[in-house]
């Protein structure tokens, strides 16, 4: 049997425990583009964070005791960030190229009608930034998070950097639309501005409501961050970012190391490894996987139009702007050899030969990283404990099954999950599980559910219920499908927000079922009236 490596995520969001979090504030045109970068997005960690003068160092009940009930005694400060790094020192803002600086200094434009916030995260708000979650009521946050105000000691910041966009080197690149002003996370505004947009690029013009999403990451660096400034010898400055990306991110790299550069990128390929494997474990596909939009921290940012697989398919494109299906879902892991390549050409400058061919071996042991971690990911999803030889066939297996049938990738798991061996065992698949149910429908169904019942025996001190517990904590019930968020859209543009947030509560637990997500249809086959739904590059 052909093995196919390259499918689809989920530790794509990561729960933040650090206190140094930079905020990133997006212009959208659309309430579709400002909600879905708010569900996934990862997040930075640039300025310092210091919020009614709490210590992060005390414990939490101390803390929690000291929550801001305004923004008055709420700061930001950029110091530590433009301390070290060059901003640009031509403060005008137009569209330029610029050299020998990371940062320009660019202030972001207010809305001109109303705003409204949609959304707020009260996890963030109250756990992460000190902030009572009756802050969000106010004016000065809504200025706040809409780019009209900002906060006492920050510097709005646009990042410079370059990138190999579907393969071909693109040059310098930068925020636009996008602004460095402070800490936050999972926060959505709209407003009545309307934003002239080409959604498939076939002159069908049309004006959309604007939309401001502010999204949160341990760092925004880039692959490109560091490819712009190799590309024109800057290399000074290349380890000038380099160090301090090490300093801030990676503590068991020391910095003062000659070998630095080396263990740092040698972290970079495993943990590039690692994110790819989770994407394609819960059939995440990115959409744009440009080095400028790969993080040198391995977190998910700045995806493209991305998509969660329906039926499975290991050619899923989720974005119709690829015309060659370069990002396809099974082709993440390739790109993330291409992107890790473009990575060590971008730090070669700084290596001497030996260091260069010890990189070289590096980044060759790439493949097996990955594999391995995938393999570990969907032997969890089976529920298989222990290893074996056969279970990379038994996987292999069942997906061949789900690609022939069409079956639905994340609740064929879910509902493997949920179902008896002894369901299993007789064939009978009650229609409750109708993703299982459509996998059943092959032939050879009956020769993959022998097999993997007999290799559960295997499973040592296991019961079923133990087994069927471990599965659902693995396998997610509810994803962001682009049906569900299209609902949300066209509720929202009729100033209805309901689905907007009953999205944001279900997919904080995606794993626990959840009354109102059922009765929305959310676990259910996708609605006859979404089956050709595309976006783009611009959507």
């Amino acid at each position: 049997m052909t093995r196919r490596i390259g499918f689809p995520c989920c530790g794509l969001i990561r729960r933040l425990h650090l206190p140094r979090l930079l905020l990133l504030g997006v212009a959208c045109h659309s309430v579709v583009c400002g909600f879905l970068q708010s569900v996934l997005e990862g997040s930075a960690n640039l300025p310092h964070l210091a919020s009614n003068g709490s210590n992060h160092d005390q414990d939490y009940c101390e803390t929690e005791a000291k929550l801001a009930s305004s923004l008055d005694f709420w700061t930001l400060s950029s110091a530590d960030l433009i301390a070290v790094l060059p901003v640009d020192p031509v403060k005008e803002n137009y569209v330029r190229k610029v050299k020998n600086c990371i940062f320009s200094v660019a202030f972001p434009t207010a809305f001109k009608s109303r705003v409204r916030l949609v959304a707020v995260s009260k996890e963030v708000l109250e756990d992460i930034l000190d902030l009572d979650l009756s802050v969000s009521e106010t004016d000065d946050f809504i200025q706040l998070v809409s780019g009209e105000k900002i906060v006492s000691g920050s510097v709005p910041l646009a990042h410079r950097y370059g990138g190999h966009q579907f393969g071909i080197w693109a040059d310098q690149l930068g925020d636009g639309r996008a602004h460095l002003i402070g800490i936050y996370m999972n926060s959505l505004v709209v407003s009545d501005d309307e934003v002239w947009r080409d959604q498939f690029y076939n002159g069908n013009i049309m004006k959309e409501r604007g939309a401001v999403v502010l999204r949160a990451a341990k760092s925004w660096f880039r692959i490109g961050s560091l490819e712009i400034l190799a590309h024109y010898g800057e290399l000074d400055l290349l380890r000038t970012l380099l160090d301090f990306i090490i300093q801030e991110h990676f503590p068991s790299v020391d910095v003062k190391e000659p070998n630095r550069y080396m263990d740092f990128f040698s972290i970079v390929v495993s943990e590039t490894a690692q994110l790819i494997a989770l994407w394609m474990s819960v059939g995440f596909a990115h959409g744009v996987c440009n080095t400028d939009n790969f993080s040198l921290l391995s977190i998910t940012i700045d995806y493209g139009p991305f998509g969660f697989m329906e039926a499975y398919n290991p050619d899923f494109v989720p974005n119709i702007s690829d015309d060659e299906r370069r990002y396809k879902i099974g082709n993440q892991a390739n790109i993330g050899m291409f992107n890790l390549n473009k990575l060590l050409q971008a730090l070669n400058p700084l290596l001497d030969s030996r260091q260069k061919q010890l990189a070289v071996q590096i980044l060759e042991g790439y493949p097996v990283l990955y594999y391995t971690r995938f393999s570990k990911l969907f032997k969890a999803k089976l529920g298989l404990l222990g290893e074996r030889e056969e279970d990379d066939d038994l996987i292999a297996f069942l997906l061949h099954l789900m690609e022939m049938t069409e079956a639905d990738f994340t609740m064929t798991f879910r509902q493997l999950s949920e179902i008896t061996q002894s369901q299993l065992l007789e064939l009978n698949i009650p229609q409750q599980f109708w993703a299982l149910k459509t996998v059943s429908k092959h032939k050879l169904f009956p020769a993959w559910v022998s097999q993997y019942l007999l290799r559960l025996k295997s499973n040592m001190n296991d019961s079923d219920s133990e087994r069927r517990r471990r599965m659902t904590s693995v396998n997610p019930r509810y994803v962001l499908k682009n049906w569900m968020a299209e609902s949300a859209v066209q509720k929202a543009e009729r100033n209805d927000f309901s689905e907007v947030r009953l999205l944001q509560e279900v997919l904080q637990h995606p794993f626990q079922k959840h009354s109102a997500a059922e009765k929305a249809g959310y676990s259910a086959p996708t609605p006859s009236w979404a089956e050709d739904l595309r976006v783009s590059c611009s959507s």
